[in-house]
């Protein structure tokens, strides 16, 4: 699982590779979104797409006025199909959204708040048992909307893990993300920050075929 660096110093890495990041691009205000509602929706339509075409999406259902558990649970399949096309793989991310809108409903009441205030474990359990929410996409609700300390795993992570030796990139989910969160401070603004940063890293320079000129961890 782990590097070859011992435990003391692959969290002393951690935190500095972490203030590189943060000194060369600042913070990055994300997730950008208006409610924890609309983080949850952006959630389910940025799975296996870029985050332009989701801006896309978000803002059809905007105009549509539909950007409320009510009003996205009422619509039809097609019509909701139909605003959301932009995201890609619409159909599929219509019935999923249309899952997580249940459990809005059902476990909710309808009040987003309400849901995501449950307990961490219980919130993360509720979303996993969700048709089509698997743990990256829990984990972004649990830490986005719900402002809870989590940290996220996506491909930019293994990827830059793997590639500094920190820790094996193909290790299973949980336990990457026990890797991070035994080395960091249990701070959701911490983790909000740096997964964000991985994000930028990973998409301006820790492509498949990396572009390490002006990375600011190059010769780290």
């Amino acid at each position: 699982m782990a590097g070859n660096k011992a435990p003391s110093k692959q969290k002393a890495h951690l935190t500095k590779l972490y203030q590189r990041l943060y000194d060369a691009w600042g913070p990055q205000h994300w997730w950008p979104a208006v409610t924890p509602f609309e983080v949850m929706v952006g959630a389910i339509l940025t799975q296996n797409t870029a985050w332009k075409n989701v801006v896309k999406a978000i803002d059809n259902l905007k105009s549509a006025g539909l950007m409320s558990p009510e009003r996205l649970h009422r619509v039809t399949r097609k019509r909701l199909a139909e605003l959301i096309r932009p995201a890609g793989y619409y159909n599929l991310k219509t019935d999923r959204l249309k899952n997580l809108v249940k459990l809005v409903m059902d476990a909710g009441g309808g009040d987003p708040p309400r849901l995501l205030s449950r307990p961490m474990e219980q919130l993360r359990a509720d979303l996993l048992a969700v048709k089509g929410v698997g743990p990256e996409t829990a984990d972004s609700i649990v830490l986005y909307a719900a402002n809870r300390p989590i940290f996220v795993i996506d491909a930019y992570t293994r990827r830059i893990l793997d590639r500094h030796d920190l820790a094996d990139g193909n290790a299973p989910y949980d336990d990457l993300q026990q890797w991070f969160m035994d080395r960091l401070p249990n701070d959701p603004r911490l983790y909000n920050e740096f997964h964000a940063l991985l994000v930028v890293l990973g998409h301006r320079h820790c492509r498949p075929k990396p572009k390490c000129g002006g990375c600011p961890l190059e010769g780290f």
